[in-house]
């Protein structure tokens, strides 16, 4: 019994929680969980209302531009927004490898990355929403005939850039967390607190963001 309450205690006090996770990681891991939620529902009600579509506009015709290349590249841009992503997601992986290893300059190096990462995926996205908006696209409106040359709703540009809008809010913050722990980490803050707990945590978060962008391009870009 005394080991019972012995056990109890050291939970709530060290921050463990009773499935032998850190107390933090947890409640990143139940975050995410309703943050999938929130993303499940937009993909839902965006299939559906595709489904229920009789056409729809080409992603191949829509995103087929690349900054200073023109157009007639259909897809190539995002499949390199993709690439850009799932790079950082790697760089994130060492960080976090290197945080297991108590290498502060390692994980340092890697979090860099990690946010040029993030970077360089906003600024690709910021183009896309330019150039988009430059030909007419926005909320309530979408200048893109269905595939079978029918006039197309506003359905099509009001679900893309409310869930990629949302994406990318998310990477944003992704990035502002990952500046806000990397300069936390240059400062020794990890180092005196003995772990690098904070990085598997923020890392758990960028590959969220990593795995949505993933349903993403497939919705809207490949299907």
């Amino acid at each position: 019994m005394a080991q019972t309450v012995a056990a109890n205690t050291k939970w709530w006090s060290g921050g463990k929680s009773p499935f032998n996770v850190e107390y933090g990681k947890l409640m990143m891991w139940y975050f995410l969980m309703s943050d999938a939620f929130t993303f499940g529902a937009f993909l839902i009600a965006y299939g559906t209302v595709r489904v229920s579509s009789p056409s729809w506009p080409d992603p191949n015709f829509v995103f087929q531009s690349f900054p200073f290349l023109g157009s007639g590249m259909p897809l190539v841009f995002v499949s390199l927004m993709t690439f850009i992503l799932i790079v950082s997601s790697v760089t994130m992986v060492l960080a976090v490898h290197e945080g297991h290893h108590g290498n502060k300059k390692g994980v340092i190096k890697w979090m860099i990355w990690t946010i040029v990462g993030g970077l360089a995926f906003l600024s690709c996205q910021a183009w896309e929403w330019t150039h988009l908006h430059h030909e007419g696209a926005w909320w309530g409106r979408n200048p893109f005939p269905n595939a079978d040359g029918t006039v197309a709703t506003t359905n099509f540009s009001n679900f893309f850039f409310t869930i990629t809008g949302f994406h990318g809010f998310h990477v944003f913050s992704g990035v502002v967390i990952n500046i806000i722990i990397t300069i936390m980490t240059w400062k020794g803050v990890f180092e005196r607190r003995g772990h690098y707990l904070m990085i598997e945590k923020v890392g758990l978060y960028w590959h969220f963001v990593d795995l949505v962008w993933v349903f993403v391009f497939l919705f809207f870009y490949l299907v």
